[in-house]
């Protein structure tokens, strides 16, 4: 063998594994975390107590394929901006490490897989809903909400709240109230979860061209509609304690409280005219989120008595 040729055969492997960690990040892995932080705790409630471990495990793997399309074919249709967004220039269609007819086919591969698991595995309803919010995130967030309005991620966000309604449909077969108060959970907290980012981000949506509300709005304002959705979101919350155990109401008020207390935190720096740092609040969020929703799971795990029982 030549030496031209052993370098070949060695490189290979790394060729795979770079294609292979492409077409992943085009999936957007971290986002999709959100997919198994609502989805499990919602079919829990869906049946209080024991959910067959095969649906949940179906239901999921249905609901990555589905999230995984949708960011997907995000990349595709965001490909000009992310070259110009410093957070963003490393994705794989920014760097030109997929072509991007590869990646649109992949992604509507994905979709459409996504569609016909969740159908297999589960029912025509949970399918429907994962169809439509690929439809939603692409459609009217990616091509018609987010380069025209500053309430993009108000209106758009409403395709991160499907995971909740997939997985209550897929145990029940329909929609209930609780479903729908946890909808609700997700859509008041996209904005202040989402302008945090941006605030730090400013620079790199005005470049782009994105209208993100910090981008047109000044701090003050930002952070005051922050405040108002943290509030809507530690509300919605509390809405959903009639359906849940005294766990659940427990977390949901101590960490509502924590929530809102850093929102109102990062709004008085404001006014103060402070130097903040709205990317805690960012990263705060997150657990929150999680430690609501977890707290969710367990209660219903193990069916305590609901607060009005």
């Amino acid at each position: 063998m030549s030496i031209r040729e052993g370098q070949l055969h060695e490189g290979t492997p790394n060729r795979i594994r770079a294609t292979f960690l492409a077409y992943l990040g085009l999936t957007k892995p971290r986002v999709i975390e959100l997919l198994l932080v609502t989805t499990i705790p919602a079919m829990l409630l869906a049946h209080r107590g024991m959910v067959d471990p095969l649906l949940i495990v179906n239901t999921l793997f249905g609901g990555m394929l589905a999230a995984a399309g949708a960011n997907t074919l995000n990349c595709v249709a965001d490909a000009d901006i992310d070259k110009v967004m410093k957070r963003t220039a490393r994705r794989p269609l920014a760097r030109a490490s997929v072509p991007r007819s590869h990646a649109l086919v992949f992604g509507l591969a994905l979709s459409v897989g996504a569609f016909f698991w969740l159908w297999w595995t589960t029912n025509l309803l949970s399918a429907h809903l994962a169809g439509a919010t690929i439809a939603f995130y692409v459609f009217v967030y990616t091509l018609l909400l987010k380069r025209r309005t500053s309430q993009n991620v108000v209106w758009g966000g409403a395709a991160g709240c499907m995971p909740v309604m997939i997985g209550w449909s897929a145990v029940t077969g329909t929609i209930a109230w609780p479903a729908l108060v946890m909808f609700g959970i997700i859509f008041f907290w996209t904005p202040p979860h989402t302008w945090a980012l941006a605030m730090r981000y400013k620079e790199d949506y005005k470049a782009a061209g994105v209208p993100m509300l910090p981008v047109v709005a000044t701090e003050k304002q930002v952070t005051r509609q922050i405040v108002i959705y943290t509030w809507l979101t530690v509300l919605a919350t509390l809405a959903l304690a009639p359906a849940a155990g005294w766990l659940y109401a427990s977390v949901a008020l101590l960490a509502g409280v924590w929530f809102l207390a850093m929102a109102h935190q990062l709004y008085a720096g404001v006014r103060r005219g402070e130097s903040v740092k709205p990317l805690r609040l960012f990263l705060q969020s997150n657990n929150y989120l999680a430690v609501v929703f977890c707290a969710l799971a367990v209660d219903s795990a193990l069916a305590l008595p609901t607060i009005f029982a």
